[in-house]
C-alpha cells in the first residue's frame, strides 16, 4: 500500500472518529478542569454560596449583587501565595478579578458544602 493510501485512511478514520466526539459529547457540559486554578474556581462555584455582613455591606457599599459575586469567582483567578490551603477543615482562598478596570480581591472560605465569601475588597 502506498504511502498516500494510509495517509488517506488515518484522515478518513481520524475524521469519522472527531464527527462522533462531536456528536457524543456536543450537549454535554463536560470541562476539562485539570489545572489547579480550574478545579479551585469549579469546586467553589458549584457550591451554595454565604455572605459574611462584611461581604453583604461592601455589596452595598459598592452596588453589587449575588450574581457579580458569582462572575468575579468564575472568572477570577486564585492567588495561592495569598491564601489558605494547608488547613485540615475549610480553606481560605484569595481570587483576584477586574471590575470596570479596578481590582477586586475576594477572600472565599471553601468548606465541604458550602463557600462563604467572606470579603470583597475593590481597589479604586
Amino acid at each position: 500500500m502506498k504511502l498516500i493510501h494510509r495517509i488517506g485512511y488515518y484522515l478518513g478514520g481520524f475524521s469519522i472518529g472527531l464527527v462522533l466526539l462531536a456528536f457524543f459529547l456536543g450537549g454535554k457540559k463536560t470541562s476539562c478542569d485539570y489545572g489547579p486554578n480550574a478545579r479551585t474556581i469549579k469546586n467553589i462555584s458549584i457550591k451554595k454560596h454565604l455572605y459574611s455582613d462584611s461581604t453583604e455591606n461592601a455589596m452595598k457599599t459598592y452596588g453589587l449583587d449575588s450574581l457579580t459575586i458569582s462572575n468575579l469567582i468564575k472568572t477570577g483567578s486564585v492567588n495561592f501565595s495569598e491564601s489558605d490551603t494547608k488547613s485540615e477543615g475549610c480553606k481560605i482562598y484569595l481570587i483576584e478579578n477586574e471590575l470596570d478596570d479596578k481590582e477586586v480581591e475576594l477572600r472565599v472560605k471553601n468548606c465541604d458544602s458550602i463557600a462563604t465569601i467572606q470579603s470583597v475588597i475593590i481597589k479604586e
